[in-house]
């Protein structure tokens, strides 16, 4: 078997019991409150009072354990585009209710799967808001924050085929994200920043799957004490500040790329370090002026820019079963599998998945029933599987 290359895996659905109505684009439909009610009815586990929703995902990743946290605002939030779709726009209160919950579901994973070389097991987040072209495959198809919660057997990894390493949807530092391919350097030294204690840096690559041999050459930082570590409000703080890191890098790069005089974007969390350590650093500067002289030239590649931070934040353990965190750019899509180097094609495949789905639904079941001892939520019983 050879290992150290991105990997396509397949993964059935159970067909989803709605159509896109007539003279509807699915991204206008499934952003609809209609489609987010109906996504909480046919596949929700639990509700929280804050409204963040436990659910089965409908087009998974993976039939081993998959799900997610969505923060659904959608019934009191009508614009798609108003609703919050980064952990920096929640509340204090939302925040440590969502901190908690993801803590608790990855507890709840590494108890399942408690060998690394078996299974692995990651939680991430990608940005959801307006950063595709609306007319463009890929369009996040609901646009508010939540979490992935998945595990792969490693076998079924190290098995898979070999992934298009071209294909644009693999984020990593050695093809496709622009901050670490082209300024990695000025990028690291950005982020050291952050007062961090519970997040320790790592050489870039030290904590590459061996199944996959990503992510590449991003930034990392080792979660000290594990999954204990994990339980820490410290580290979901520190969690954030590394989302608000790269947030002021990236709108400080594309403030510079789309307006070069008076490039300091608004809103920032280290206003300081943008000025002294990006604003003053010239291949910065260079590398803006390359993307933009390109943007100007070639429509194709204009249309791809995001404009708005676009990224994708996970946690994952990795073959030595320590906890890292990572944050890459995003790319054209908004798989979280694809940093790890996982491309999942999903196919509809009604046989399949209701031989994984008893086992699938057991795990999802305890960890809800953990999530409502532990005080956060409450059981929502959906279509008559979520009562048992």
């Amino acid at each position: 078997m050879s290992t150290g290359f991105p990997r396509q895996v397949v993964t059935p659905h159970r067909k989803i019991p709605l159509s896109v109505p007539e003279g509807m684009t699915p991204v206008e439909f499934f952003n609809s409150a209609a489609n987010l009610r109906n996504l909480a009815d046919d596949n929700g586990l639990l509700r929280t009072p804050e409204d963040f929703l436990l659910y089965r995902k409908a087009i998974g990743h993976s039939v081993e354990f998959d799900t997610s946290v969505i923060f659904d605002t959608s019934q009191r939030i009508l614009d798609p585009l108003g609703r919050p779709v980064r952990r920096d726009q929640l509340s204090e209160r939302e925040g440590k209710v969502f901190s908690r919950m993801s803590h608790t579901i990855i507890q709840y994973m590494a108890e399942e799967y408690p060998d690394p070389g078996e299974t692995l097991i990651m939680c991430g987040e990608a940005s959801l808001d307006a950063t595709w072209p609306l007319c463009k495959p890929g369009v996040p198809t609901i646009r508010m924050i939540h979490n992935h919660f998945i595990a792969f057997p490693q076998a079924d990894l190290m098995n898979a085929p070999a992934a298009d390493p071209e294909n644009p949807n693999l984020t990593d530092g050695g093809h496709n994200s622009l901050f670490s391919y082209n300024l990695s350097d000025v990028y690291h030294e950005f982020l050291d920043v952050l007062d961090l204690q519970v997040l320790s840096p790592m050489a870039p690559k030290t904590g590459a799957l061996a199944a996959t041999g990503y992510p590449q050459g991003l930034p990392s930082w080792v979660v000290r004490g594990g999954v204990d570590g994990l339980a820490k409000a410290r580290f979901w703080r520190e969690y954030d500040d590394v989302l608000k890191g790269f947030l002021d890098f990236y709108r400080a790069f594309f403030t510079l790329v789309a307006k070069p005089e008076g490039a300091i974007a608004a809103d920032l969390y280290f206003p300081d370090q943008v000025e002294n350590v990006l604003l003053f650093n010239n291949h910065f500067h260079a590398v803006a002026k390359e993307i933009r002289d390109r943007i100007k030239d070639d429509p194709q590649f204009a249309n791809e820019i995001r404009w708005r931070p676009a990224y994708k934040q996970i946690i994952y353990r990795d073959d030595e079963g320590r906890f890292i965190v990572t944050i890459s750019q995003n790319s054209i899509g908004n798989a979280i599998t694809e940093l790890l180097g996982i491309v999942v094609s999903r196919i509809a495949d009604e046989e399949a998945y209701a031989r994984a789905e008893p086992a699938l639904m057991e795990k999802l079941f305890k960890v809800r029933d953990r999530l409502v001892t532990v005080g956060v939520g409450e059981a929502i019983n959906s279509g008559g599987w979520g009562a048992l």
